[in-house]
């Protein structure tokens, strides 16, 4: 019969403290003094912890790894929901275990730290949906290791894993500029999220590259900076297409239309982003830029682990790419430039 071998989230067991530490001391890290390092390894040595013999940073077994996500991003069926399934599957495939905690926004606004922080039950975090700046940079100074899913901030100490937002909202405005279109606006506040910023610039950049105008009319606001989806005020001149920030308002803005007299996509066409929710079978299938999903959940994994086994690098952004998918909510202008 054999013997289970002791891992470091044991010997943090029995020493009252975190796997993180434990793997700080065994690899002679800095920050922390030189009597815990000495009594980790002591404690180590009792219990017959075996090194490993590879010079590849170890990845830790059954990590209690935190997710949290602003209550704004999490209803039933939203995306962020379904993201944090995959995640939690991710992380049982891989035997971690993921704790939950929504961030109410009482707690955003006094940048109050998490129970899952504060009470020391987790060995690392990833926050899901981007909450305000202040809240984020205190996150990342913490302590345990913090991957940023879904949003980044190149000053903040921590990871992040992004989808190429920028690019997604290019290709969809490119696609619409060759289908004719030279009238086209945006939808969605470019200041809520890094996320709408990127989906916005890749926009701007379509509409550079092929020298058409830029009208601020023609960008409209959904939601607050708090989250809140709100309903754009249409302009009195329209153009003929719309690029939206994501599916949920360019099913809100296709609505918005309908009820004001207009067809989609036969007087203005509209692209989505995410390829989420699905649409029931009375709406119109949406073109939209669907990220690779799948990825960004194994490298933010894969980022947190490695973290949490002590590797020391520069923080960075990783990139994930996606593809657009065409339906039939748009179709090539044949009016009047």
């Amino acid at each position: 019969m054999s013997v289970k071998r002791p891992t470091m989230r044991d010997i943090a067991l029995e020493l009252g403290t975190s796997a993180v530490t434990v793997s700080k001391a065994m690899a002679g890290k800095p920050g922390m003094s030189d009597e815990l390092r000495m009594k980790i390894l002591k404690k180590a040595s009792e219990m017959g912890y075996e090194y490993p013999h590879s010079s590849r940073l170890p990845l830790m077994e059954h990590l209690e790894v935190g997710i949290l996500i602003p209550d704004r991003y999490f209803e039933p069926d939203s995306f962020y929901a379904d993201i944090y399934k995959r995640l939690i599957k991710k992380l049982a495939d891989l035997g971690h275990f993921g704790l939950l905690e929504i961030l109410d926004p009482e707690n955003e606004q006094a940048l109050s730290l998490p129970n899952l922080l504060t009470a020391k039950h987790v060995d690392g975090l990833i926050l899901l949906g981007e909450p305000t700046k202040a809240y984020y940079r205190k996150i990342a100074q913490a302590g345990p290791p913090v991957v940023f899913l879904d949003f980044y901030d190149e000053q903040a100490n921590a990871d992040a894993v992004a989808g190429d937002n920028s690019y997604g909202a290019y290709r969809l405005t490119s696609h619409l500029i060759r289908l004719g279109h030279r009238k086209i606006g945006f939808v969605g506040n470019r200041k809520a999220t890094s996320s709408i910023m990127d989906r916005f610039l890749g926009y701007m950049r379509a509409m550079l590259v092929n020298d058409l105008e830029i009208r601020n009319d023609w960008i409209l606001s959904d939601r607050e900076l708090t989250g809140g989806l709100v309903k754009p005020a249409l302009p009195e001149e329209l153009p003929t297409a719309f690029v939206c920030n994501c599916d949920i308002t360019a099913r809100m803005i296709i609505g918005q239309l309908q009820e004001n007299g207009y067809r989609v996509p036969e007087d203005i066409s509209i692209t989505g982003f995410d390829d989420y929710p699905p649409g029931s079978d009375n709406d119109i299938p949406l073109s939209t830029f669907r990220i690779d999903q799948n990825s960004m959940i194994e490298l933010a994994v894969k980022a947190l682990l490695e973290r949490c086994a002590g590797e020391q690098k520069p923080f960075g952004r990783l990139v994930v790419g996606g593809q657009p998918v065409y339906r039939e909510s748009e179709i090539p202008y044949e009016g009047e430039s």
